[in-house]
């Protein structure tokens, strides 16, 4: 089976406008297909990838221009740092999960196997998704599911798990809750349950937040930033980054006028999958791709 099939492989190098004695970062390697097609543009150049999986290091290509730093790219500069960068021709940040650790029952973010309620991409990381259905409060939960799960009301769902704890498997998380689940979008509910508490038990959104603010500031000008997302609460925060050169999407002006961000929208739409490669690899159905390059001093 394979590790994981990247997404938009083309298109991503495309937007990183890869020059051959540059410095490349990819801060999501998992199978490191993107950082394989990375390295066939690099010639004098390096490419550093980013993985807190243990598990990804079985993909490390065999090729000089390529270090795998093992850990989670909220420590990028600090990080590269340690390997003498300071600035950066490129990035690439392909977000969310990878098939491969969807595929690992005993990782616990199946929704098709039975697995413990574990949902960590790092997992000597201290918090589990045992302890936040188990230990959460029911405001903390509540907060959680409506936020990170975007469930409208889910003070009911709360009430069910903490009625039915202790719940140590993704079986029993399902049979609490199951009640809850609408026939014509069974799926859709689960994926959006299991999302919420995955997204805790990772910080996914808090990290692509540190991301994107250290990011700017060691790319080199017109450098470029690639990032790919599966959902609207990674792609929100990354499309008012571009624009905005903040998170909240707010607009900040110059005395003149001028918009102040530090980075200048590539892609004024999201690039989507075409329709070959949504049927080849569904993952692709929802990939929303932008890039933006980093100004020069004005």
């Amino acid at each position: 089976m394979e590790y994981h099939k990247p997404v938009m492989l083309q298109e991503c190098v495309d937007l990183l406008d890869i020059k051959e004695d540059g410095i490349y970062v990819d801060v999501t390697f998992g199978g490191g297909g993107h950082s394989r097609e990375i390295l066939k543009h690099l010639t004098t150049g390096h490419l550093y990838g980013f993985d807190q999986d243990p598990d990804a290091e079985v993909n490390i290509p065999d090729n000089s221009n390529f270090t795998l730093i093992p850990g989670n790219f909220r420590h990028l500069k600090k990080s590269l740092r340690l390997y003498g960068v300071k600035q950066i021709d490129g990035l690439l940040g392909d977000f969310g999960i990878s098939s491969h650790q969807i595929d690992e029952p005993e990782r616990g973010f199946s929704l098709r196997f039975d697995g413990p309620l574990d949902m960590r991409m790092n997992p000597s990381k201290e918090l589990s998704a045992h302890n936040v259905i188990n230990e959460y409060s029911e405001e903390d939960l509540f907060s959680i599911l409506k936020n990170y799960g975007e469930i409208n009301r889910p003070k009911a769902l709360v009430n069910a798990i903490v009625n039915n704890r202790p719940i140590d498997t993704t079986t029993e998380l399902k049979k609490a809750l199951e009640k809850f689940a609408p026939p014509q979008k069974h799926g859709q509910f689960w994926a959006k349950i299991f999302q919420a508490i995955r997204i805790e038990v990772n910080e996914e959104i808090v990290v692509i937040h540190e991301l994107l603010e250290q990011a700017t500031e060691i790319l080199k000008t017109d450098g470029r930033i690639v990032c790919m997302s599966y959902h609207s609460l990674e792609d929100r925060p990354v499309k008012n980054f571009f624009r905005y050169g903040n998170i909240e999407g707010e607009p900040q002006k110059d005395f003149f006028g001028n918009l102040i961000s530090p980075l200048e929208p590539i892609t004024r739409k999201p690039v989507v999958a075409s329709n070959e490669e949504v049927n080849e690899n569904p993952r692709a159905r929802s990939a929303k791709l932008r890039a933006a390059k980093k100004k020069g001093d004005e």
